[in-house]
Formats: structure tokens, sequence, C-alpha cells
């Protein structure tokens, strides 16, 4: 579909779902324009740096990650976009002692943390996270890890993007708007956990994590099709999941796929990704999955093999959410436990 004709589509539903929920509209052109600037070139140029063997894996702590850190801040930087200025820098420091695992001990690593702050209700905190680390090398072999979770690392990049174009057009979010890259996922969430346990911003004031752990390929099941797998989204909030399925609606319809979206899953992937340290908080979370394919895990996840316009129209979509729940005149509910 034409992008004119998607937003004659997207302006047509929206009027109904406007009036029906009494929120702001993705109508004009602050909202079109940054949809648009999330675009699958960009991701991919960014994600050909992120995923690069120059990079190492990006194993937490390693000089990889560091390095892949560094762009990711010069990226924010170059946008114009700051960090949490109670944190003094895009840095939280993870120490050692956050870092141990079963396997051994891991050097001191980073969160990163990129924020916009709200134009109405600054106090309110809308999170888009993603980890930014990977298993670094084995006997020599470099796993890039591009689609995990190199594609979740650029899509918040290309979200913030989108963000600070619709500020820049005067249209800045109500909410605020974290973007958190956490480190040590490959470890056991410790860098979520961290974060978490210490957040920069009270977690009462936490309205939503939007987590994206691989969106960057399809799996066997699905190959072919033009889906994601949401996970969680209904855990806490009845009104999460209808939010996210509205923005799919006047978007790219994807299929939305909730093969997973059960604790008692065998997979457990609701407790698997950087989320579930802020559901274990209370605070209501979406995470975005293409599901598990041959290529997970191994050091053939290189960024050759992503499908970047299916990347694109996933980001998309967490944008249109995020945009809603920081726009919204009403906070989400938490009403469910």
């Amino acid at each position: 579909m034409k992008l004119s004709m998607l937003f004659v589509s997207l302006v047509a539903s929206l009027v109904m779902f406007s009036c029906a929920s009494n929120n702001l509209s993705y109508e004009g052109k602050a909202f079109k324009n940054a949809y648009a600037s999330i675009k699958a070139d960009e991701l991919k140029k960014n994600l050909m740096v992120i995923a690069s063997d120059e990079m190492q894996g990006r194993d937490t702590g390693s000089e990889g990650q560091k390095a892949a850190g560094k762009y990711m801040i010069n990226f924010y930087k170059n946008l114009g976009v700051s960090y949490p200025k109670a944190l003094g820098s895009y840095y939280q420091i993870v120490p050692k002692e956050a870092l141990k695992t079963r396997r051994g001990d891991l050097p001191e690593s980073e969160n990163i943390l990129a924020f916009i702050e709200g134009t109405e209700k600054p106090e309110e905190i809308i999170v888009v996270s993603a980890h930014y680390d990977h298993v670094g090398t084995k006997d020599g072999v470099v796993y890039n890890g591009a689609d995990d979770d190199g594609s979740g690392t650029v899509a918040v990049m290309e979200i913030a993007e989108a963000f600070q174009e619709a500020k820049k057009a005067g249209k800045g979010p109500k909410r605020s708007i974290l973007f958190l890259h956490v480190t040590g996922e490959e470890h056991g969430l410790l860098g979520s956990k961290y974060y978490s346990d210490n957040p920069v911003f009270d977690m009462k004031n936490t309205v939503v994590d939007l987590n994206i752990d691989m969106i960057g390929r399809s799996d066997k099941e699905n190959e072919g099709k033009d889906y994601v797998y949401v996970i969680g989204s209904e855990m806490l909030s009845s009104q999460l999941k209808v939010i996210n399925e509205a923005a799919n609606k006047i978007t790219h319809n994807l299929e939305l796929n909730y093969k997973y979206d059960d604790p008692n899953d065998t997979q457990r992937l609701y407790y698997r990704s950087d989320h579930y340290n802020f559901a274990k908080h209370g605070v209501p979370v979406a995470f975005f999955f293409d599901g598990i394919h041959a290529d997970y895990h191994q050091p053939t996840d290189d960024p050759e093999k992503i499908d970047y316009p299916l990347l694109q129209k996933r980001a998309q979509l967490v944008f249109a959410t995020a945009w809603e729940l920081a726009n919204r005149n009403d906070r989400i509910v938490v009403d469910k436990k």
C-alpha cells in the first residue's frame, strides 16, 4: 500500500477511534511525517554498524559493546535527543556486583538512556526498550546478533528520531519518553533488573514498557507473512492490548500473533526478555518479537538476513502505539494482577 493511501485509511479509521476514546488523533502532518521518518534504509544503515564484526558480538562489558554504545550515543546527540537530567549523562553504570552470573562475574557495563521530556505530563514516563548486548565471540567466531537484538536496538533509535521529528514540528509528546537500551540481557536480564531496582524515574510514574527484542526476521511458521508476536499486552492492563490493536489497524494491519501470550507457555517467553523486570513492578508491558528462527544465537545471525521492510513496519507499529500512550488524555489503567 502506498503511503498516501495508507494515511487516507489511517485518518478514516481514526475518526471513529478518536470519537470513541477521546484520545489524541493520529491525524496531522506531525504524526504523518514522524511515522514516515522510520525508514528501512536507515534501520539498515544503523544495523550494519551495530551488528558488524567490529562490535565483536557486543558481549556485556566488552569493548565491542562499549563501541556500539558510543555509536548509539552519537546518534542521539546528532538528533538533539538528550538524557535524563537526573542521570547527568546517557550512561547508567551497572556495577560488577549487579552482573554476577552462575557462569562467572561480568565486567562493569552500562545501560544507555535517551530522553524526550513531555510537554504536559512530564512526570509520567513511557519506556521504549531493547537490549543492545549479545553473546560476543566463541572460538574466534563473531556472533553478530543482528536480529537478537540489533533489530530492536535500531528500532528504538528510529522511534526516538520519529518523536524528535514531531517535537521539532511543535508536537512533542505530552508524556515523557525514555529510550532505554539495556545491557546484560543475554546473561539473565541483568541490565533491566538493575534499572528496575534503581530506576531513574519512579516506577509508580512509569506508565508502560514497550519492549522490542528480535523484530527483524520471521520464524518458519510465519515465513512470508506480515506479522509480529505480541506478548504480555493484557497481563496488567485491560487497555494496552486494545490501544496496540487500534494502532495496528490504522498502520500496516500486521497479523498480531498471541501464541506466546501466556505465562504458562512452555517457552516461557513472557519471562525471557527485559519487559518482565517492569511487569514484576506492576508496570504494564508489551513485548514485540518475531519468534525463534534457525539463526537464533548462531554466528549466522547477520544483518544481511534481516527483512528490512518488515522491520520498518514493526517499528512503525511500536511508534504508533507509543504515540497514543504518550498523548492520550488519561494514563492507562493497571487493573489486572
